[in-house]
C-alpha cells in the first residue's frame, strides 16, 4: 500500500475545514476526502476578526486552540471514513486559517491559526504547518503557494495552459508549454466580495449557484469604480485577502455611487467583477494561453463561470476534473504535496510565483 498524505485548509470563505487524502504514485490521487463545517458561532468569530476592529490577542490565540481542534477532528473523521490504516499516513500537511495577511511594508506578515501542535498530538501524526512564513523571510510574499502544486502537476509540454483557482481570492497560475518557468499571483477576489453580500443581504452563507446575482443587472458605473482599484493595476508578484476584500472595500465604494443600487445589482456587479478581473489578468499577463482549468469553490457559482466564459472566449474554460483532479480537492492535495516536500527536505521554487529570493523548504514540522 502507497504511502498518503493528508492536506487540510480553510479558505477565505471560513465555511468548513477541507480535508483530502492523497496518494502520489506518482501523480496526486484523492483516496477521501471529507469536509467539516465551521460551527456557526466560531465562524462569526474568525469573520469579525476582519470588521475594521482590531481584534484582541486573547481572541485570536483561544481561536488558534478551537482551530487546531476542528482541523484534527477533521482529519480524524477523514482517516476513520476512509479505512486507511493510521500508521500508514507519513503526515499532515495543513495550511490553517488565514486571519490577517499583509506580505508589504517595512514588516511583512501572514498569521494562519489552527495552532499545528494540538492537529499532531490528536491525529497522532506528524504535522507540517506555517507554510507561508518561510518564504516571507525569503523576500516572497507567502502566496499564493498552489501555482506551485499546479505547475508539478497540470502543466501540459505542448499547451499554453493557465490554472484558475476561484476560492475566496482568485489565483492563476499561467503554465507555458515546454519548460519555461511557471508563475501565479492573486488576481483579487473571486468568491469573498458576493459571499459578504450575501451574509448581509440573504443571511446566507453563499449565494448558491450565482442565482442571485445571475437575477440581477450589472452597474456599470460601479463597476467602473471598483476596476480602479490600485491592486488590479498592480503587477506580480503579489497576494490579498479578505483584510482588504471586504464589505468595507464594497460600502467605501458604494457612497460615491447615486443613485444608490439595488442589492441584487450589486451582487450581479460582484459576480462581474470577479470575471472581469480574472480574465483581464490572463489577458495581460498570459495572451499566449490558449485553455484555462479552473478549480475551487466558484466551479459551482454558475454565473460566475458562465460569465468567464464569455470573457475568455475563444479559450475553452474547462475545469479541473477533466485532468484528473476534483476542483474541490485541488488545493487540499497542494497542501498535501507541499508536506510531503517538506517531509523529504525539499525546496519549492516560488521566485516567479511570491517574488522569494530563493527556494527554499517550506514549513515547520511538529512530530
Amino acid at each position: 500500500m502507497a504511502q498518503c498524505f493528508i492536506g487540510m485548509i480553510s479558505g477565505t470563505s471560513m465555511d468548513a475545514v477541507d480535508a483530502a487524502l492523497i496518494e502520489f504514485t506518482p501523480a496526486p490521487r484523492v483516496v477521501s476526502s471529507h469536509s467539516q463545517p465551521i460551527p456557526g458561532t466560531l465562524r462569526d468569530r474568525l469573520i469579525a476578526l476582519h470588521d475594521g476592529t482590531p481584534p484582541a490577542v486573547t481572541e485570536v490565540m483561544a481561536l488558534d486552540v478551537e482551530m487546531g481542534r476542528l482541523f484534527a477532528a477533521a482529519a480524524n473523521v477523514l482517516i476513520i471514513d476512509s479505512g486507511h490504516p493510521r500508521e500508514n499516513i507519513r503526515a499532515i500537511g495543513s495550511h490553517g486559517q488565514t486571519v490577517h495577511h499583509a506580505p508589504l511594508g517595512e514588516t511583512p506578515y501572514s498569521l494562519q491559526i489552527g495552532d499545528p501542535n494540538i492537529i499532531a498530538e490528536l491525529t497522532a501524526i506528524t504535522t507540517v504547518a506555517d507554510f507561508r512564513r518561510r518564504d516571507m523571510a525569503a523576500g516572497g510574499q507567502g502566496a499564493p503557494l498552489a501555482p506551485a502544486f499546479h505547475d508539478a502537476f497540470l502543466r501540459a509540454p505542448d499547451e499554453d495552459r493557465a490554472v484558475l483557482n476561484l476560492g475566496g481570492i482568485a489565483n492563476v497560475t499561467p503554465l507555458p508549454a515546454g519548460s519555461a518557468a511557471a508563475s501565479g499571483f492573486d488576481t483579487g477576489p473571486a468568491n469573498t466580495l458576493m459571499d459578504a453580500w450575501s451574509r448581509r443581504h440573504l443571511n446566507l452563507p453563499r449565494d448558491e449557484g450565482g442565482r442571485w446575482a445571475a437575477g440581477g443587472s450589472v452597474r456599470g458605473d460601479l463597476l467602473d469604480t471598483m476596476l480602479r482599484d490600485p491592486y488590479f493595476q498592480q503587477p506580480p508578484p503579489k497576494s490579498t485577502g479578505r483584510e482588504y476584500f471586504n464589505l468595507l472595500w464594497i460600502d467605501r465604494l458604494l457612497r460615491d455611487i447615486s443613485p444608490a443600487p439595488d442589492p441584487q445589482d450589486v451582487q450581479a456587479t460582484l459576480c462581474d467583477l470577479s470575471a472581469a478581473t480574472v480574465a483581464g489578468a490572463i489577458h495581460t499577463y498570459f495572451p499566449a494561453c490558449t485553455r484555462i482549468l479552473a478549480c475551487g469553490g466558484g466551479v459551482h457559482n454558475a454565473a460566475l463561470m458562465e460569465r468567464l466564459a464569455a470573457r475568455l472566449a475563444p479559450r475553452p474554460l474547462d475545469t479541473t476534473a477533466a485532468y484528473g483532479l476534483d476542483p474541490k480537492w485541488v488545493e487540499a492535495a497542494a497542501f498535501a504535496w507541499l508536506a510531503k516536500q517538506t517531509m523529504e527536505g525539499k525546496t519549492v521554487d516560488l521566485r516567479a510565483i511570491t517574488g522569494s529570493r530563493h527556494p527554499v523548504v517550506l514549513g515547520g514540522i511538529y512530530r
